[in-house]
């Protein structure tokens, strides 16, 4: 009897068990295809810049290492960002109590991660200003940018091809409905 419910448990768990399994590599290969996506489209805005730039080769070299370092930081603060947006909108549903404390420590989270971004585009345009002129390291930004709002549309497009609701003011998701759907507002 004992072994006819161990065996009814792994019939029902299976499909499950195997759907997760599915889910685990589809995220992971998903991760993957972003990853060399990501380094293509950065390697691509590399060759762009130093062609616009007109930048010797030791030029570009250094740009190229303060872009991989400050990217990294950039990138790492923009996840953290986001998960406390997500964590703030969680708090937030409408109808239900929000964790003062809890509400309290992200908003002093999200501000200091601002003041930490800023922190970085400082260290940043230090360093190039040790290799670039003032006139490429402006266009430098101007084109970093263009690139990034470009990066915003896209997101948004494919977003709305997918028919997920559009997020709220800098890509901060509405409020999650019962189920863990987002709402746009």
């Amino acid at each position: 009897m004992r072994t006819y419910i161990l065996l009814s448990l792994a019939v029902l768990l299976a499909p499950g068990l195997a759907a997760q399994q599915r889910d685990s590599l589809t995220a992971q290969s998903d991760t993957a295809e972003a990853g060399r996506l990501r380094r293509e489209i950065e390697k691509r805005f590399s060759e762009r810049v130093q062609q616009d730039l007109k930048l010797t080769p030791d030029q570009a070299t250094k740009l190229r290492a303060t872009q991989e370092r400050f990217g990294t930081r950039r990138r790492s603060l923009m996840q953290q960002q986001m998960e406390r947006r997500h964590a703030l909108d969680d708090q937030m549903q409408p109808g239900i109590a929000a964790n003062s404390d809890s509400v309290r420590k992200l908003m002093d989270g999200m501000r200091a991660g601002r003041a930490e971004m800023v922190k970085i585009e400082q260290d940043e345009d230090q360093e190039m200003s040790g290799y670039l002129n003032p006139v490429q390291r402006a266009r430098y930004q101007q084109m970093r940018e263009q690139f990034m709002r470009r990066i915003v549309e896209m997101r948004m497009e494919r977003r709305e091809q997918r028919g997920i609701a559009p997020r709220r003011g800098m890509g901060a998701p509405g409020p999650r409905l019962r189920g863990g759907r987002r709402r746009g507002i």
